[in-house]
């Protein structure tokens, strides 16, 4: 893979004003630019979000962003009233969660667990978690 590739991943919003609050609330910071019709967040080195106005396909995105901790994103939530769906733990660790915006745009979280969160099963196989 070519280590200069970015990749910016936007979701439809109906009103972007309205949009670039919830967003910021939800990332936890304002864009990091905004450019014409598009808000833009640098959530990774090389991956952006952004959100841009298109009535038609509003509440018509999925996207999923691997974080390391859930913590930060759900007391932030908790503080701005923001509701998620009910975490889940899937076997492999990994904890999952998702938000709807208020167009109707699917954004989960993923954290992989960490070397702390896991212990070895008593066959010596593969880790498993902790938690859930």
């Amino acid at each position: 893979m070519d280590t200069e590739t970015q990749v910016f991943a936007g979701l439809p919003v109906r009103d972007l004003s309205a949009a670039i609050d919830w967003y910021a609330a939800f990332l936890g910071r304002p864009p990091d630019e905004v450019v014409g019709d598009e808000a833009m967040w640098q959530v990774a080195e090389t991956t952006w979000l952004f959100i841009a106005p298109d009535e038609q396909r509003a509440g018509g995105g999925l996207m999923t962003l691997g974080v390391s901790n859930l913590e930060p994103y759900l007391s932030r939530w908790r503080s701005a009233g923001m509701p998620h769906q009910p975490i889940e733990t899937y076997g492999n660790g990994v904890q999952h969660v998702t938000v709807i915006d208020p167009d109707g745009n699917s954004i989960s979280l993923a954290a992989a667990p960490t070397t702390q969160d896991q212990t070895r099963r008593p066959d010596g196989g593969t880790p498993v978690s902790k938690r859930g």
